[in-house]
């Protein structure tokens, strides 16, 4: 129904009348390995009359039968409903024994809290040391029920002797599994084997029920791996809660994963011999090993739980087992040898030691391996419980437990040559502290101990200290917890001493989210005011402003956010998340502080429902044994500093799938479930319920219900109706005070009964559609269902009132509480409202149904690319963070994304090995390769976008061109990337420069670099050192490279460390240890290199990396997934992170440019928000400027929703005139073309120009600088003088205060200029005019800005001017069709030699260092001309050298001097040459670009070069000098690039300041850019539209104007200063008329632009959101105008075939169409607010519309009642041809706003002349003369002024009071567009794209 911010080319989003679309409009992509995309519409339907009626039926209920609800009374003991008492001692059910509760922080009224049951029983052995007796199920405390530590498993237990395995009795044998002798134990073993682990094993106990019930700390494992197999050991550990932990070692994995309940460490196997990868097969010669394992510290260390005992062993195939030992010693096998003599070790007993020969070492015969390694140590008791997990955030610095155990004896390097080892980490002398969980902050210090539930209380190593804290709070080494704001909290301080922080702190700030739903898309909630909606995103909870799309955040969960509430008056918010056991949170929703966190009894919250007045909170959920529990909470006191008191709790049999509290009674609820909809009451601290009677509905399966809420607000509960939705599409209406069924009905499919529209839902028999929630208001009920449709019932259902289709299963809706506004989600994660009374669906966020695997961001665009599990790439607006295209592929999965850097297209690799270009114009697949045989797991491209990268995970690694239109593979290299590197995004990495290419590989344990280009290996690292203290075997994760000035390549390994390499060398510049305790999957850099970004598991982690201190990092968390990207924004303003959702975060700290230079901010450029629109207006006003600006970050920066591509890749766009062919350069170096050849102003009768006195008008401003000129442009950084051309005027303008002087006289337009060395004298040259027949040329004062001389010779364009260096001279030079040279002496400025060239010449530069020589260069020669003056007259002597073959140049196009005597040159082909001028020949060349170079300019070391491509670069030539000596022996390899900037176009001119460290430059786009060389940057200066402006409106009150144009775009400017503010782009498509909407249409924030473009469609944009509101189709050829109805509400468009369509601008429904004028294009619509009675016919509004064939109709409206009615009818005749040279100017009428009852209408007739015509009287009252047929026409509204553009580049004002006119000059084309601003105080005319500003002087 709404359209998509920034509309998408191609995207399928019609709109037919009476109905409009809704959702998304997705993108194609197709190709022929079947990615595929998917293009759907959402309809908002208003059903017609045909609808039959909706059949009732259902039966009475009977009484309902009421009964007491299973539930726990305030006693430990409860009774199931129906059973006898319970006799003493007898058996309770599984958990059915209570405890009092042990609560912290929450009162208990009326229930206890059950206890954990037990999780099995133990296996009591039969004999043993000892007698003992496990303890009996059930009794006692929690802590009672583990085995208790007995004497028999002292000193150590043989776990095989004692359960006797060789009975198989209490143990168990599946597979291969044999008793055989073996030599080196020389005994008996047990071998295990078989090409399945998983089915050959051997378990204890037998039965999984049982328990082992062995309570040693350590764990003894004696085995050794079979050659070339694998193997696995399961261990079933308990802890003391309870709760069983499967702890596996296995040499087939190959890396550690941790969940909740499972921990899996990869084993690794070392060899003799060196191998690259260790994990994976066991190694010949693997020896006996004696593992010992730690368990209550493997425990302790990865899920922060203690210890309780093992409960069951499963060792798998394949291996050899001597036995399992345990024991709370810690034994040292080795006991014997020398370095343990005289340490206090526990000798290994005899029955467990090997055997080893005398005189050997145990040592070189056995394997000894101990994990945890002794080089972490732990305390003995696991830290308290808090919010946050142990992987989200560690405290300090602290040290990482090693992911996997090494099987090694002696440790041995390994490397490969060529290779550079790195240095492992040495060995702390000092024990580490064990890494502990950040404790939950999100209280205040007097509350922190008062959050957990049945736990213990908060407690901590180090004393607790109280920070100040907005809106992130911080911890010890910079640790960031994001929970929002909280006046004070805990921080656990570390050794703060030594930890430094580096500021600002934070650093980053929470910016948006994007993204919906994660554990449900079920929870989705209005505010109590409707003005926002608060919604969960995974551990995030949303708080979006409808209107405006801002959002505020939520943050403290450290899991899925499962259930919402939000009280009644909108004070409180509860939210529970989904890790068992649930902790709920209670918020301050105004301010965002949390004000309680408790942990719910309730396992697994499914439903939260809070009172209307927010003092009760209900829950519902599921235990740990999965039985259904209700809980009510007192919330009450709470908001006034008191606690949560559970008030009563209950079990019940029956399921529950939704709970509502009753919003007239606190102490009543609801709830429905599968067969049952129960009443539920809390009386005497009970919870009770009882049935409602569904009679025959009791199978049915409920899923959600809703009150009724009465129209007079009556509480009473006798007038409470509730509603009851079901899966078969029944609707239940239930009487609560009776109990009882009143009406049943069902939802069934759409019948078409033959009609040729589909008829309404009805409910009747027959198969219904699944109901999944409803909503209820006074007036209507609202539906969602799976049919994936929202439908608005009244409450009597008695027909459709609406309803709108969404593209996936409708999962909730919510009426807002004024009724007007549905909420609806969906399953496929699309969240949107619709608007009842204007029946537009507005879409609110859209998401990822699966976790994101890798983004890239664009620059020039500013658009974000993702690809996610869920098989789609999606692009997303970064400014306003929704989604443009949606690419989706069913076949395969893709994995990885990058941008094009400079074209509208980006890369995908698939899971096929396919790697794909997209065309974001076209929105389809352009090119596919499938070179790779495996997964892509890396896809990266060059800066220039000249080369692609691409690998997969079989090794291979691609290279291809990417300036070839088909991106041809160069090369495929096989065996290059590591096939078992992780899958990251940062595995294959290209310098900022891109000169070179990282990656992992070949092994995982080495990073390659080599030199893009060639492929050529230039490095490689081995990372896979063997750390001797900690055993570590280090393997690359990602990869990254720093700024290309400082060399840096950084690697993140597995062993937790980020290493910064030297890219040249591979040597170490630092190390970062400890990063994170997990590996680092993806790291970035700034480009200033102040801050160094990383994926920490779950959080991201912020480093100072200017700091060489190593202080900590600053760490946000709020992922509740693993986070797999980060990235920096395009312009290094914020950061982006990646995984469960997209979160945008705004970097907080001020970068040195903004410090530096106070320029715009990159909002300005990208678009503004809501509210911006004035802020930007009087930041445009603030003028003079102070300084001239200075660059932003980004490089280049750019405008709006999508900016458009370089038309024809240079920049040039056709501007569609008509008059003389134009003849054209040589195709390699594009020159000056002239606009056209136009008649002047004075060349016919009747003109009128005034004297500069008596003017009404001057010219004020010119937007727009002309690109299709060359060297037009001219700065002198040391005097502050700028200037440049736009069309016949020179422009100067002062770039501190922005004022603009102009200087005119030019008969066409300017191709050239040039300044004086001594800056006092300008020279402007033009083409030949009409009334002239030579190429004009003016030089001007500087100072005082008057035209002194006026000189001509050239014949055509003059394409080049320059002055001698002693300003003596001036060199002229024309066109190819002129071949003409002339010098001028500047004293007389009379012509002193001319000259005919034999060949075209493109550039003419005097010789700085000698006056009397300048040089020509042209097609294939280089000509030196020196000048010999004798007496008055000076001769020319010329000297022709040929360009070398070695240069293989066609033609010179660009040329500068450098140092003495060097000339460099540049071709048509992308070379630079140069020349020694004494010797006159050429004797180096290098490649320095793909296009043309049209641009040279040289300091002493320095050059800048500008070619075709828009590619700016600088290079440094300072040993070019001593290369001249070595002649034609001569290489470039000395010569190298410095920077490069890539402009929007063509470079047509620049200049620099004399050290060429900054300048402008400008472009064919139009575009002048200033340049900082020593930032790297590009600021945009000057800009306009590239092509024709089509139409200028202006917004209520003057603070704003908007144009549109050709070019596909619209502007919003400040009027003051006539500055962009906003843009709105549209590819492939021009806008070709637009319409501001009226003051009266609503708020000044309600501001819309209505926008027609040429494949019909009419888009309305918001200009204070900054945002596409609405696309419609109301046309199927282009439009050619548009305008509002006086009140706003309405849209008329017409189009080129004459048809007028009235539309709806809310709901973009066409609901009339006026076909009066088919035939002829229909040039313009005007409306005014007229009371029409005088005229004889009823309305609000009159209108008339002009069409092509000089008619013209009136129209009296009201559109509100549908009323539209012909006034009057307007023909005027035909003029002869001859009159208009065969081009018809249009018709154009336009209302008269000093009389509403004149018109006035120009146009083709028999005479040029206005017409006057009298609605009242009927007829032609007066006939202004004009001297041509005018072009456009404008109207003052508050004076009598009459302005008139005509094709002769004149425009007439004319004053009607008076009958006086006055022309004016000043554009050089057609002047086809005027318009008088609202207070007529200033004048727009536009001509191409030119725009000039004219001050209406006072009349």
């Amino acid at each position: 129904m709404t359209a998509e911010v920034a509309p998408l080319s191609g995207s399928r989003c019609q709109a037919p009348r009476c109905m409009s679309r809704a959702g998304r409009a997705d993108a194609k992509a197709g190709s022929s390995s079947g990615a595929m995309a998917r293009g759907s519409a959402r309809r908002a339907r208003v059903p017609g009359s045909r609808v039959p009626g909706s059949r009732v039926g259902g039966r009475g209920a009977q009484g309902p039968r009421l009964g007491p609800e299973t539930r726990v009374p305030a006693r430990a003991e409860y009774r199931l409903p129906g059973a006898h008492p319970r006799a003493p001692g007898a058996w309770l059910p599984s958990g059915a024994r209570t405890r009092p509760a042990r609560l912290a922080g929450v009162g208990v009224a009326g229930e206890g809290a059950e206890s954990p049951g037990p999780t099995g029983s133990c296996l009591v052995p039969e004999a043993g040391p000892s007698s003992a007796v496990a303890p009996a199920r059930g009794a006692g405390p929690p802590d009672a029920r583990r085995p208790l530590p007995a004497a028999w498993q002292h000193p150590f237990l043989n776990v095989f002797r004692h359960f006797r395995v060789e009975e198989w009795k209490r143990s168990a044998k599946q597979g291969d599994v044999a008793v055989v002798t073996d030599k080196t134990l020389k005994g008996a073993v047990y071998r295990i084997r078989g090409s399945v682990s998983a089915a050959n094993y051997i378990q204890l106990p037998k039965n999984s029920t049982q328990s082992l019930g062995l309570t040693g700390r350590y764990l003894y494992v004696l085995f050794r791996p079979l050659p070339n197999k694998h193997f696995v050991i399961h261990l079933d550990v308990s802890t003391e809660d309870n709760q069983v932990i499967r702890v596996s070692f296995s040499n087939l994995f190959k890396e550690f994963k941790s969940t909740a309940t499972r921990l899996q460490f990869p084993f690794v196997l070392e060899a003799r011999t060196p191998q690259r990868d260790l994990v994976g097969l066991v190694p010949h010669g693997a020896r006996w090993t004696f593992l010992q394992l730690d368990l209550q510290d493997i425990l302790l260390v990865y899920l922060n739980r203690r210890y309780g005992h093992l409960k069951s062993v499963r060792l798998c195939a394949s291996l050899l087992v001597r036995n399992l030992y345990t024991s709370d010693l810690c034994f040292e096998p080795a006991f014997s040898g020398a370095p343990w003599a005289k340490l206090p070790v526990t000798p290994m007993p005899r029955e467990m030691a090997f055997p080893v020969p005398k005189g050997e070492s145990w040592h070189d015969r056995y394997v000894h391996v101990r994990f945890p390694s002794d080089s972490l140590k732990v305390p003995s008791k696991p830290m308290e419980k808090s919010g946050s997990p142990p992987e989200a955030v560690l405290l300090g610095p602290g040290p990482h437990p090693l992911p996997c155990p090494v099987a090694s004896s002696k440790p041995v390097r390994f490397s490969v040559s060529p290779v550079v080892q790195t240095p492992s980490p040495t060995a702390s002398s000092q024990a580490p502290l064990a890494p502990r969980p950040f404790p939950e902050v999100s209280l205040s210090q007097e509350r922190s101990e008062a959050s957990n539930v049945d736990g213990p209380r908060f407690h901590s190593l180090e004393p607790w200290a109280r920070v100040k804290a907005s809106d992130v709070h911080t911890a010890a080494a910079g640790t960031h917890v994001l929970t929002h704001e909280s006046t004070e909290v805990p921080v656990a301080l570390e050794d703060a001493g030594s930890c430094k922080r580096f500021l600002p702190d934070p650093i980053l700030r929470l910016k948006g989210v994007i993204g919906f739903g994660g554990h449900s898309t079920r929870q989705a909630l209005w505010t109590p005011d409707g003005t926002a909606v608060v919604y969960p995103c995974h551990a995030v909870i949303v708080v979006l402003l409808v209107d405006t799309g801002e959002q505020r955040f939520f943050l403290g969960h450290t899991d899925k956010v499962c259930a919402l509430a939000l009280d009644g008056s909108g004070s409180l918010l509860a939210s529970a998340q989904a890790r068992t056991p649930s902790v709920i949170r209670l918020w301050d929703f105004q301010t965002g502080r949390c004000l309680c966190v408790f942990q719910s009894p309730v396992h697994v919250v499914c439903s939260l429902s809070f009172s209307d007045s927010g003092a009760l909170l209900c829950g519902v959920g599921k235990d740990r044994h999965g039985r259904t529990m209700v809980v009510a909470w007192g919330t009450g006191q709470v908001g006034l500093g008191g606690e949560v008191v559970v008030l009563a709790k209950a079990h019940t049999d029956f399921d529950v799938q939704a709970f509502r509290v009753t919003f007239f009674d606190e102490t009543r609820m609801a709830s429905c479930g599968q067969g049952s909809v129960r009443l539920w009451r809390l009386r005497g601290g009970a919870l009770r319920s009882c049935p409602v009677d569904l009679g025959e509905h009791h199978v049915l399966q409920f899923t959600d219900l809703a009150f009724k809420q009465a129209r007079d607000g009556c509480p009473e509960p006798s007038a409470a109706m509730l509603f009851v939705c079901s899966r078969s599409g029944h609707i239940l209406e239930i009487d609560c005070q009776c109990m009882v069924v009143r009406h049943a009905r069902r939802l069934l499919p759409t019948q078409t009964l033959g009609g040729p529209h589909p008829q309404k839902q009805t409910f009747s028999t027959g198969p219904g559609i699944a109901i999944s929630s409803l909503s209820l208001s006074p007036a209507m009920c609202a539906v969602g269902s799976a049919d994936g449709y929202l439908r608005l019932w009244p409450l009597d259902f008695s027909s459709v009132l609406l309803e709108a289709e969404h593209e996936g299963p409708v999962s909730s809706v919510c009426v807002s509480p004024d009724g007007l506004r549905v909420l609806s989600a969906t399953s496929s994660g699309h969240l949107g409202f619709l608007d009842t009374p204007s029946r537009v669906y507005h879409m609110l966020a859209r998401s990822h149904t699966a976790p994101v695997l890798a983004l890239a961001t664009e620059q020039r665009r500013g658009q974000l690319a993702t690809v996610s599990q869920d098989r789609t790439v999606r692009i997303w607006d970064l400014a306003t963070l929704q989604q443009l295209y949606n690419f989706t592929s069913s076949e395969e999965a893709p994995c990885t994304v990058t941008f094009h850097p400079t074209r509208p297209i980006f890369f995908c690799g698939f899971s096929s090995g396919a790697v794909r270009s997209f065309s974001l114009e076209a929105a389809e697949v352009l090119v596919e390769h499938t070179c790779h045989q495996g997964a892509i797991t890396g896809l990266t491209a060059t800066p220039d976008g000249r080369l692609l990268f691409s690998s997969c995970s079989r090794g291979s690694l691609a290279q291809y061109n990417c300036a070839d239109p088909q991106w041809h593979v160069l090369r495929v290299a096989a065996d290059m990337v590591s096939p078992d590197a992780p899958a990251s995004p940062s595995t294959l990495a290209v310098s900022r420069d891109g000169r070179l290419l990282a990656f992992v590989g070949p092994s995982r344990h080495t990073v390659t670099v080599m030199g893009s280009a060639s492929l050529d290996e230039l490095l490689r690292v081995d990372i896979g050192t063997l750390d001797l203290a900690s055993g570590r075997l280090d393997s690359a994760m990602a990869v990254c490279f720093g700024p290309a000035a400082l060399g840096h390549l950084l690697v993140s390994t597995s062993s937790n460390r980020v290493m910064v390499l030297d890219a040249a060398s591979g040597r170490i510049i630092r190390e970062l240890p400890g990063v994170h305790p997990e590996p680092c999957s993806s790291l970035m850099l700034s480009e200033d290199a102040r801050f160094l970004l990383m994926a920490a598991g779950r959080a991201v982690k912020v480093w100072d990396y200017t700091t060489q201190a190593n202080p900590g990092p600053q760490v946000y968390i709020g992922h509740s997934e693993p986070v797999q990207a980060v990235t920096f924004s395009p312009d290094q303003q914020q950061v982006l992170s990646a995984g469960d959702a997209i979160f945008l975060w705004d970097i907080l700290a001020t970068t040195e440019s903004d410090q530096s230079f106070p320029g715009p901010s990159p909002a300005c450029e990208a678009g503004l928000g809501t509210g911006q629109l004035e802020d930007a207006a009087s930041r445009a006003s603030e003028l003079p400027r102070q300084q001239v600006p200075k660059p932003s970050q980004a490089s280049p920066p750019r405008l709006g929703i999508c900016a458009r591509p370089p038309e024809g890749g240079d920049g040039t766009s056709d501007t569609k005139n008509s008059g003389a062919p134009r003849t054209t350069c040589p195709a390699s170096h594009k020159a000056f073309t002239p606009a056209r050849a136009s008649r002047g102003p004075h060349s016919a009768k009747g003109t009128s120009l005034p004297p500069a006195s008596s003017e009404w008008l001057r010219l004020k401003a010119v937007v727009g600088y002309s690109g299709n000129g060359r060297a037009n442009m001219v700065w002198r950084p040391d005097t502050g003088f700028f200037a440049y051309t736009c069309g016949r005027l020179v422009v100067v303008e002062d770039l501190h205060s922005g004022a603009q002087q102009h200087w005119p006289g030019h008969p066409a337009e300017i191709s050239t200029l040039a300044l004086s060395h001594s800056a006092q004298v300008l020279a402007s040259a033009s083409g030949r005019s009409s009334t002239t027949d030579h190429c004009q040329i003016r030089v001007w004062d500087v100072s005082g800005g008057l035209c002194q001389h006026l000189i001509s010779h050239h014949s055509t364009t003059v394409l080049a001017l320059a002055f001698s260096p002693d300003d003596r001279l001036l060199v002229t030079l024309g066109d190819h069709d002129g071949c003409t040279l002339a010098l001028w002496g500047t004293a007389t400025y009379d012509l002193v030699s001319s000259t005919r060239l034999p060949e075209p010449v493109h550039g003419v530069a005097f010789n700085p260092w000698d006056a009397g020589e300048l040089t020509c260069v042209g097609q294939g020669t280089v000509t030196f001309w020196l000048l010999q003056q004798r007496g008055a007259d000076i001769s020319l002597q010329v000297h022709r050298e040929q360009i070398p073959e070695t240069v293989g140049a066609g033609e010179l196009t660009s040329l500068c001097y450098g140092a003495p005597p060097l000339l460099y040159c540049g071709t048509s082909s992308g070379q630079v040459c140069v020349w020694d001028t004494r010797a006159g020949r050429c004797f180096l060349s290098w490649e320095a670009d793909d296009g043309g170079i049209g641009l040279l300019l040289c300091s002493s070391s320095r050059l800048v070069s500008g070619s075709s491509t828009g590619r700016l670069r600088l290079w440094a030539v300072g040993p070019v000098s001593e290369l001249r000596c070595k002649g034609l022996g001569a290489r470039s390899s000395s010569v190298f690039m410095e920077r490069e900037l890539v402009l929007d176009g063509a470079v047509v001119s620049a200049s620099f300041d004399g050290s060429v460290d900054m300048g402008v430059v400008g472009t064919r786009a139009g575009t002048l850019w200033f340049i900082s060389w020593a930032e790297g940057t590009s600021t945009r200066l000057i800009s306009g539209h590239r092509s024709k402006v089509n139409e200028v409106v202006f917004g209520p009150g003057e603070s704003h104007c908007a144009t549109c144009g050709e070019d596909g775009s619209v502007r919003v400017w400040a009027l003051a200063s006539m500055e962009l503010v906003i843009q709105f782009q549209v590819l492939n498509q021009s806008c070709l008329c637009l319409t501001w909407s009226p003051r009266c249409c609503g708020r000044p924030e309600q501001q819309r632009l209505a926008a027609g473009y040429g494949d019909g469609s009419l888009r309305i944009f918001s200009v204070s959101r900054t945002a596409m509101e609405l696309k419609m189709h109301p046309h199927p050829v282009a439009l050619t105008t548009v305008t509002f109805s006086t009140d706003g509400q309405t849209v008329l468009s017409g189009d080129k075939d004459g048809l007028v369509a009235v539309s709806h601008s809310r709901t973009g429904i066409t609901f009339r169409v006026v076909s009066d004028h088919q035939g002829a294009a229909i040039s313009t619509i005007c409306v005014t607010r007229k009371e029409c009675e005088d005229l004889g016919v009823e309305g609000t509004d009159l209108w008339l519309a002009a069409s092509g064939d000089q008619r013209v109709s009136v129209w009296a409206s009201d559109w509100l009642r549908n009323r539209c009615e012909l006034v009057d009818w307007l023909s005027f005749p035909m003029p002869a041809t001859t009159e208009t040279q065969g081009h018809l100017p249009p018709s154009l009428a336009a209302f008269c706003p000093w009389d509403g009852a004149l018109l006035m209408y120009v146009g083709p007739g028999v005479d040029k002349e206005v017409i006057i015509y009298d609605l009242s009287q009927k007829q032609v009252v007066e006939k202004i003369p004009l001297p041509f047929f005018a072009m456009s026409l404008s109207l003052s509204p508050g004076t009598r002024l009459l302005a008139l553009g005509f094709a002769e580049c004149m425009l007439r004002l004319v004053d009607c009071a008076t009958g006086t006119a006055q022309d004016f000059a000043g554009h050089n084309n057609a002047v086809h567009l005027c318009r008088f601003t609202p207070s007529a105080r200033l004048l727009f005319t536009a001509a191409c794209n030119e725009i000039l500003v004219w001050e209406v002087s006072g009349r």
